[in-house]
């Protein structure tokens, strides 16, 4: 072996939980970006041991900040607080596998437009760890060979890809991949409008601002009188 080759690090049972997972992806050659599921590379009982890898790094960031975790009472337990809710919540979508999904065959073969939302999401940004909040609609033309799922699943199915560091313009993206991977219908259309608070907790404080971002697949990408009616009634429903 070369002696400028690249080492490979010695995994012991007192490395931490991160790194184990972090040479598993490396070895399979899978990327593991803010916005990407990583479920399949995580072991069982590693989630747990790796909420209190976080919980422990945290406080030392807290410590770093010259927060007083020692005798301030409103922050003795914020680290393990903050780990929980990164690890259980709101970055939970990369974390756990995909929601089971029922899926139809479309066996009155449908193919009309059919419209779900506003679906509620909630997602942070991948630049500022800062809330993004705000509402999906997806439309679907189907086909004789579409599957079909359950309403619901709409909703859990944006939920997993949401609750992950996401910039607007991939997440949408991400949903829309999924959703046509699962139904393989004629057309697809993605809408998000949202506030993020990069922009009104900091930076230029804009309270107004909103980002408005679609995807577009298959027949509404080459129909436009389809997409106009898509887009028609989604904007006779919004406030």
């Amino acid at each position: 072996m070369s002696k400028d080759a690249p080492k490979t690090p010695v995994i012991t049972e007192y490395t931490p939980v991160s790194s184990r997972i972090r040479e598993r992806l490396r070895n399979a050659q899978q990327r593991f970006h803010a916005n990407d599921n990583i479920a399949a590379y995580i072991e069982p009982g590693e989630l747990e041991a790796l909420l209190d890898e976080v919980a422990g790094k945290m406080k030392g960031v807290l410590e770093s900040l010259v927060i007083d975790t020692e005798s301030d009472h409103n922050t003795q337990d914020t680290a393990r607080r903050v780990a929980k809710m990164y690890l259980n919540e709101v970055f939970k979508g990369r974390y756990v596998v995909q929601p089971p999904v029922t899926e139809f065959p479309n066996v009155e073969h449908l193919n009309e437009l059919m419209i779900v939302g506003p679906i509620t999401v909630r997602s942070a940004c991948s630049h500022h760890f800062c809330p993004i909040i705000g509402k999906l609609w997806i439309g679907v033309m189907p086909n004789q060979h579409s599957n079909l799922i359950g309403l619901s699943k709409y909703a859990r199915l944006a939920e997993w890809i949401m609750t992950r560091p996401q910039i607007q313009e991939e997440a949408v993206t991400q949903v829309a991949d999924l959703l046509q991977d699962k139904m393989n219908p004629d057309g697809l259309a993605i809408v998000m409008e949202a506030d993020h608070f990069c922009m009104t907790w900091r930076g230029v404080k804009d309270m107004d601002s909103k980002m408005i971002n679609s995807v577009m697949r298959g027949s509404f990408l080459k129909d436009p009188n389809l997409r106009r009616e898509f887009l028609a009634l989604l904007n006779n429903k919004r406030p």
